[in-house]
């Protein structure tokens, strides 16, 4: 479908109904992390969150907030004079559930290679495997009642 400029502003090409992806790029998490973590933000507040350093144009930050919003992970929650206030809607825990889902779903959903890769990297560790055990026992009996 082309779009042509016709000296307004273009949409973003999604219908209501029509939800993009819903995987998270680095910079949406980004966004979503400065969120999570100030709480309802303008998008110079947002823009302002990322470090000097290798920080995005303000109008990038834009258009990813914008993208968020179409996917239905921000929403607006007020207005103050132009300034348009967004807040999360997508929970920090959902977001890496989805993170972990999509990862698992590379090793056609088995955790076993993920597992022992993060064994032999020395990224898990006796505790992590007792935390994840306590866990999984949990969930047993949760299933059994």
């Amino acid at each position: 479908m082309r779009r042509y400029y016709t000296g307004r502003r273009l949409d973003h090409g999604y219908r209501r109904n029509d939800v993009p992806s819903s995987k998270l790029s680095k910079l949406e998490l980004h966004i979503m992390e400065a969120l999570w973590t100030r709480g309802a933000c303008s998008i110079r507040e947002i823009h302002d969150a990322f470090p000097k350093r290798g920080r995005p144009a303000y109008t990038t930050v834009q258009t990813m907030v914008y993208r968020l919003e179409a996917k239905q992970m921000v929403r607006r929650a007020k207005k103050i004079s132009n300034a348009h206030i967004f807040e999360a809607v997508l929970s920090r825990a959902a977001a890496h559930r989805r993170l972990v889902d999509d990862l698992l779903g590379l090793f056609g959903g088995q955790a076993q290679p993920v597992m022992a890769h993060l064994i032999e990297s020395g990224k898990l560790t006796l505790d992590d495997i007792k935390a994840a055990e306590k866990t999984l026992r949990e969930a047993t009996r949760k299933d059994k009642s």
